[in-house]
């Protein structure tokens, strides 16, 4: 498709007029009409404007003319994996694992690389295979290219240090020394816990990236600790094999 049908595509299933379109983006209804019938491209600052409002990447709007790759990690990324900065704004550099609310998150490439090897490991593609791919393809991305002028990544060492040392500060009965935070997205942890009243919550943003583990029982059995925190709060949960029955532990603000 081209950047006119998106456009069309995107207004009709908003279900709103050329001359609403026109208001939202601060130009005439002339304008977005010119944009649907293919005479002109918004330009860069209303691109970013129609990124924002239709919650998807420029690189979508222009009609995808580029193969986007997080230069973190190397994933092949669409719209749903892309990073955001802390504003809102699409940053088409990056998944959002590898970059949350404005910062980076990794800052040791063999941290990564075991990562990424844990949920690329298959009987296609064992393990060694794939370590050996992924420590031949980081250092071809960008980001450890200039690691050393983004910056970035002393400042979230250094908040990850933070969060692990309040997490053993808790000294919870049964709960090892926690020792390294992993990022995890929001979709894949935000587990519901029962309240005594009976009623479920979930305390998570499903689109959100998270730093956390999860930790064996020093009591043994089928029960594991998780840990998960941001900027805000530290959680602290048990659960059986693959998030069942979860319970909370402690929910507390940072």
């Amino acid at each position: 498709m081209t950047t006119k049908d998106i456009i069309l595509n995107l207004r009709t299933k908003k279900g709103m007029s050329q001359d609403e379109l026109a208001e939202k983006m601060m130009v005439t209804r002339q304008a977005v009409s010119r944009w649907e019938n293919g005479d002109t491209v918004p330009n860069t600052e209303t691109l970013k404007l129609l990124s924002e409002f239709f919650d998807v990447s420029i690189n979508t709007l222009l009609g995808s003319p580029r193969k986007l790759v997080c230069q973190c990690c190397g994933m092949p990324l669409d719209d749903s994996l892309l990073s955001k900065e802390k504003d809102g704004a699409f940053n088409e550099e990056y998944c959002k694992w590898c970059y949350a609310d404005g910062e980076y998150t990794y800052s040791n490439m063999d941290d990564l690389i075991e990562v990424c090897v844990t949920h690329m490991a298959s009987e296609q593609f064992p393990e060694e295979q794939a370590r050996a791919y992924m420590k031949q393809l980081l250092p071809t991305l960008d980001y450890w290219k200039r690691y050393e002028e983004i910056g970035g990544g002393e400042k979230f060492e250094e908040m990850k240090k933070q969060l692990i040392d309040e997490f053993n500060a808790l000294q919870i009965e049964g709960m090892p020394k926690v020792e390294k935070l992993n990022a995890l997205v929001g979709s894949d942890v935000n587990l519901a816990y029962r309240l005594p009243s009976g009623k479920t919550v979930q305390f998570l943003d499903d689109g959100a990236t998270y730093l956390g583990n999860q930790l064996e029982s020093e009591f043994g059995g089928n029960r594991v600790f998780g840990i998960l925190a941001n900027m805000d709060f530290l959680l602290v949960a048990t659960y059986e094999e693959g998030g069942k029955n979860p319970e909370l532990v402690i929910y507390k603000k940072r």
